[in-house]
């Protein structure tokens, strides 16, 4: 016979083993989502990198829209990304130094001032599609046609889900 002190030693002594809880779907999903998020940050971040760095990403993202804008006020291409005005014009001011951007005048209006592409902020922003078009391809074609069919219904779904204010498109490219 034991005495109640050695069961109570015993018992603390003994594991107590639960049984592992399986992840939950939301958080698989999830984790899912953010490495997804993390691959195409990356895509996005390589296809605008080029020798000397020509731009960052939030340069390229003011030069996005304006291919999809044309010549336009900075505070339309604030508004389209979401930030201050004041944001765009240094954005601006350094996309105009390094030759991506020229400032223009509004005709009528003395005062308003716009943003427009250069041939070579054009030609970048081309690159820039060109070339995410082509990693995107790559990496659909090693998925099987069943998971493309998938992924795309999905991936509709969660755009759908996120709303307005995410991933702005103003006419054809992302400007991520």
């Amino acid at each position: 016979m034991t005495s109640p002190a050695t069961e109570v030693a015993a018992a603390l002594n003994t594991a107590v083993v639960e049984p592992a809880l399986a992840p939950e779907p939301e958080d698989e999903l999830i984790e899912a989502l953010q490495a997804t998020m993390r691959v195409l940050a990356g895509l996005a971040l390589r296809s605008i990198d080029s020798p000397g760095g020509a731009v960052s990403l939030p340069q390229f993202r003011v030069l996005a829209i304006l291919a999809d804008l044309g010549s336009t006020r900075s505070g339309r291409v604030a508004r389209a990304l979401g930030l201050d005005a004041s944001t765009v014009t240094r954005l601006a001011d350094r996309l105009v130094a390094s030759g991506h951007v020229e400032r223009q005048g509004e005709p009528g209006h003395r005062g308003v001032v716009t943003l427009a592409l250069t041939a070579q902020g054009r030609s970048l922003v081309s690159q820039a599609a060109r070339w995410r078009r082509g990693e995107l391809s790559r990496i659909v074609d090693r998925l099987a046609p069943e998971d493309r069919v998938a992924a795309t219904r999905v991936l509709r779904h969660v755009v759908d889900a996120a709303g307005p204010g995410y991933g702005t498109v103003v006419v054809g490219l992302m400007p991520l």
